[in-house]
């Protein structure tokens, strides 16, 4: 394995200039000590779980420790600015997703700049929100629940894991898309929000699929729609947006970073170690279970993803008049 790992990091390193060669040689040990990877939310949620089972891989990998550190507070901006200010030296990483990318058009000031203080390693893994329903509703399609929405404007409502989170903007897609009248009841979490429809407090939900999977299996909510471009292989009966006659697309992506400037043999090197855990099946099959779906990608793709979505969700923000102060 350090042979291997040792070679990769050669190779890498021959194409740069000779005035690199300290670089060269500190990225050539790498890693010497114990790595940082921070995620942007406390213990237990889906980025945490995500980021421990990598951490696992890479520990394994590379022979050296990766550690989780949960770093929560303003929707994380605690966490990304923290991890902008790093040393460029590998050793601090982070597990971000939707909050990287919303968090520029929703807030008046952030501690970070998405394209210019990270250097992307890969796309992780994605997993779709999920449009579902109390059993009471009487809709059982999409089209359905949006004529009722229509029909008695305001009267319904949706739960979210709480405001400005990637579950709230795609709602608030979800209600521009359709130009619906709908109520959003912020909670504290995934979990307490999709508990509030099994109780029947909220008719709607928008949530993550992980968070919902357990309550549709069991009938407790009904599944309208995946906001995703594809259907999921843990819930093979819901349609997408696209399928229900409206082509949205919110999944909740995550992915490794490390600070802007760390030398690109360490860059690769770990690039190589994300999609290498990516591509055994065992760790395959356990993110399928918990229903997400290994992607792997090389760092301009993952950059190319920070620019569109960035895009992408500023444009919601604007429309949909949403500010976190």
């Amino acid at each position: 394995m350090d042979f291997c790992r040792r070679k990769l990091l050669r190779l890498a390193a021959a194409a740069l200039a000779a005035p690199n060669l300290m670089v060269d040689a500190a990225a050539d040990s790498y890693p010497a000590r114990p790595v940082r990877l921070i995620v942007t939310t406390g213990p237990g949620g889906q980025g945490d779980t995500i980021a421990r089972l990598l951490a696992q891989k890479l520990t394994v990998q590379l022979g050296q420790s990766f550690y989780v550190e949960n770093i929560g507070g303003a929707g994380g901006n605690i966490a990304h600015g923290i991890a902008a200010r790093s040393a460029p030296d590998g050793y601090t990483l982070i597990a971000a997703g939707g909050s990287l990318v919303i968090n520029p058009s929703l807030y008046p000031q952030i501690p970070y700049d998405p394209h210019k203080d990270f250097a992307p390693i890969s796309l992780v893994c994605s997993s779709p929100h999920v449009l579902a329903v109390h059993p009471s509703l009487p809709a059982q399609t999409v089209s359905a629940l949006a004529a009722l929405a229509r029909a008695t404007p305001g009267k319904f409502s949706y739960a979210s894991a709480g405001a400005g989170t990637p579950a709230h903007l795609a709602g608030e897609l979800f209600k521009l898309a359709l130009a619906l009248d709908i109520a959003h009841v912020p909670f504290k979490g995934g979990g307490p929000g999709i508990s509030a429809v099994v109780a029947g407090h909220v008719p709607i939900a928008i949530s993550a699929l992980p968070t919902a999977l357990p309550y549709v299996k069991a009938g407790n909510v009904r599944a309208l729609a995946l906001i995703s471009g594809q259907r999921s292989s843990v819930l093979p009966e819901a349609p997408t947006m696209a399928e229900a006659g409206a082509p949205l697309e919110a999944d909740i992506v995550t992915g490794l970073l490390t600070r802007a400037g760390t030398p690109q043999p360490i860059v690769d090197l770990l690039h190589q170690a994300v999609v290498g855990a990516l591509a055994e099946t065992e760790f395959r099959q356990r993110l399928v279970a918990l229903g997400f779906e290994p992607v792997g990608s090389t760092p301009d793709a993952f950059m190319r993803w920070i620019e569109v979505e960035t895009a992408k969700w500023a444009k919601v923000v604007r429309a949909a008049k949403i500010a976190i102060q």
